[in-house]
């Protein structure tokens, strides 16, 4: 046998090999993913016990989730550029390490203190598994078909994973402790490390021609921050609050500034022809939308569950159960419909079922049932979702070249953080205004703060349906690509031993 033949044999080999292993590490990398998108809900439910238990004052007991949502959000674009320039597999390895050792620190903390700061450093850790795990998905997968099986498994585990997480730390609180919502991700995280170590391939890290964007870094981290906190301030302090006004108006200076450095940039953390390409332009508008609305209905029913219908912790988890299976279902047949229809008529399914399900959700009453109300609404959501996310993960990476991947996922990851900042502090703002007008103009209703809440939910339902709305045009008119095209461009990774 010649030197031609034998390096021809183990190149056949390795690219068996490399074919079978991809799969194993597609479940690798979702399993990571779902860590990060569970884990801004699995504490909802636990949050009241952790607060009894460490004597967590009212005004600091939201820093539960916002110290991880904080320094998620903020640190997404350094994190996805990390992985760019140092190895997508070897930041989804560091990210499993540190976000393992973060669980275990929040899980068994002993003062609000140690909470606090084992959160945030689980977002930190989370800002480089996110967009690693996105971009390996991207770079593992290059043939069409698979591809956009690939974005129907790692989307229905992100659009699920907010349920999920509800799901989990219902049971968890219910039948183990509060703290066991922080510390399942420990195990978990170092069975993905270990899986990471035998079945994600190496990629070669992209080459850098100058240093880092360093003032870029500093300014869209900080601007990041003080946007996702200032809608965190004005969900308690109002929006005209001072404190508000001015952590909003930082946040939008520094990001300006931040254009403005990497425009003149030669190394830019973000170079601007990756949100520039009209695609994937729309893919992250209706990223930033569609979170706003996704946050009426999880904020909202999470409150009407337990504090309306006195649900227990894990009734209120498992009714939310329909959501993930209807979204695993849907992002499946997305998945094998996107490679002959294209994103957009999928993405415009999305948006109309997801609008539909909430109006349906804003006609809820006083004495109606869970069947009746709330599971059909639910499917129609869950239904929308799948394909949605499908289509808008895969368009965000619309021909991304392989070393732009980790930036390009980061900015997808950032555009939903700041999403869900503002749904939050918009609905439960605009919740706690509408629920107060009702109880003074319905001083003598039988019932009155049950409906009082109800109807501050239908209100904020029907703002959400309005998101869904607002996305149709946009993806109307920005999401333009013909099937055959979508799916191709991408260059390959190059892979090492």
């Amino acid at each position: 046998m010649t030197a031609s033949q034998d390096a021809l044999d183990l190149e056949e080999r390795s690219s068996g090999a490399t074919d079978s292993r991809r799969w194993f590490a597609l479940g690798v990398i979702a399993m990571a993913q779902l860590m990060v998108v569970l884990d801004a809900t699995i504490v909802t439910i636990a949050m009241p016990f952790a607060q009894k238990d460490l004597h967590i004052s009212d005004g600091d007991k939201q820093w539960m989730l916002t110290a991880y949502t904080l320094i998620f959000g903020g640190l997404l674009l350094l994190g996805g550029r990390l992985a760019d320039y140092l190895g997508r597999r070897r930041i989804l390895m560091i990210g499993l390490v540190g976000f393992a050792g973060a669980s275990a620190l929040a899980g068994l903390a002993q003062s609000s203190t140690e909470l606090f700061a084992g959160r945030a450093l689980q977002g930190a850790f989370g800002a480089l598994l996110a967009p690693a795990a996105l971009s390996l998905v991207s770079v593992t997968f290059t043939e069409a078909k698979e591809r956009a099986r690939a974005f129907g498994v790692f989307a229905g585990v992100s659009a699920g994973g907010a349920a999920i997480g509800l799901i989990a730390g219902g049971a968890l609180t219910e039948f183990a402790n509060w703290r066991w919502s922080l510390l399942v991700n420990t195990p978990i995280a170092l069975l993905a490390l270990i899986g990471a170590f035998v079945f994600v391939i190496k990629d070669v890290p992209a080459p850098r021609t100058g240093g880092y964007d360093l003032p870029g870094a500093v300014t869209v981290t900080l601007g990041l921050i003080s946007i996702v906190y200032g809608f965190s301030r004005a969900a308690s302090d109002g929006w005209t609050a001072s404190t508000t006004l001015g952590l909003l108006i930082a946040g939008v200076a520094l990001l300006v500034a931040f254009v403005a450095i990497e425009r003149r940039s030669a190394n830019p953390l973000l170079p601007l022809r990756i949100p520039g390409e009209i695609n994937r332009g729309g893919s992250y508008l209706v990223a930033l939308l569609v979170p706003i609305a996704m946050f009426a209905m999880f904020l909202n029913l999470s409150f009407y569950l337990q504090i309306t219908q006195h649900y227990s912790a894990l009734k209120a988890g498992v009714s939310f159960l329909p959501f993930p299976a209807g979204i695993a279902i849907s992002a499946g047949v997305a998945s094998a419909l996107l490679p002959r229809i294209g994103p957009r008529p999928l993405m415009l399914a999305g948006s109309v079922l997801g609008a539909a399900g909430l109006l349906w959700l804003s006609r809820l009453e006083y004495g109606d049932s869970y069947a009746s109300s709330l599971l059909p609404a639910m499917l129609l959501i869950a239904l929308g979702m799948g394909g949605l996310f499908v289509s808008m993960q895969t368009t965000a990476l619309h021909q991304v070249e392989a070393e732009d991947s980790g930036v390009a996922s980061a900015l997808l990851n950032a555009a939903q953080q700041v999403g869900g900042s503002i749904g939050t502090a918009l609905l439960t703002t605009i919740s706690v205004q509408v629920a107060d007008r009702y109880a003074r103009n319905n001083a003598t209703v039988d019932h009155l703060m049950e409906r009082a809440a109800i109807h501050s939910y239908d209100i904020a339902f029907l703002i959400g349906a309005g998101f869904f709305l607002l996305c149709i045009p946009i993806v109307a008119f920005m999401i333009r690509d013909k099937p055959q095209n979508l799916l191709e461009g991408s260059e390959v990774v190059h892979v090492g031993v």
